[in-house]
């Protein structure tokens, strides 16, 4: 089945079963690796992706919800002349990732955060940032956080 949709700006087409989940479609058909496979069941949050504009866990999304919608992935942050967003420099600015393995989702979280809300609140952060990251670097993705918004040094929290 014939499958359209955007990925990062671009129109693609995709021949698969409807049923395939969206990750399985960006990583083996389109080559987009830095979308990760973590659980599977939609937990962990390695794996999401913005879907017209909205972050979305694409283990569990099946393709063919996705026909004539526009998804982002981590690789569409970046701009045409390879710039990265400001919060891909923030996280790098903040030394946040250890193993690095669940950081796109993270990222691309925090970029949906601070799109809705332009300087999230701690309690957003905490409402909001729900992937999970098995090294711990919840103070380093906070500070990242803050930092990509503008706020002052003095209002992070925490540098583990």
């Amino acid at each position: 089945m014939a499958i359209d949709f955007k990925v990062n700006g671009k129109q693609v087409s995709v021949d698969v079963e409807a049923d395939t989940p969206l990750l399985w479609v960006l990583r083996e058909e389109l080559e987009m690796t830095g979308t990760k496979f973590g659980c599977g069941i939609a937990a962990c949050g390695a794996c999401s992706v913005h879907v017209d504009g909205a972050i979305t866990r694409s283990c569990s999304v099946p393709v063919s919800d996705i026909s004539g919608k526009s998804v982002t992935t981590i690789e569409g942050l970046k701009s045409a002349d390879g710039t990265l967003h400001r919060v891909q420099q923030a996280w790098i600015d903040a030394q946040v990732p250890q193993c690095g393995y669940c950081q796109s989702g993270q990222i691309m979280a925090a970029v949906a955060l601070i799109e809705a809300t332009g300087t999230p609140s701690d309690s957003q952060i905490d409402e909001a940032m729900t992937n999970i990251c098995r090294c711990g670097t919840y103070p380093r993705i906070r500070k990242a956080i803050i930092a990509a918004t503008g706020q002052a040094a003095s209002a992070q929290q925490g540098d583990a």
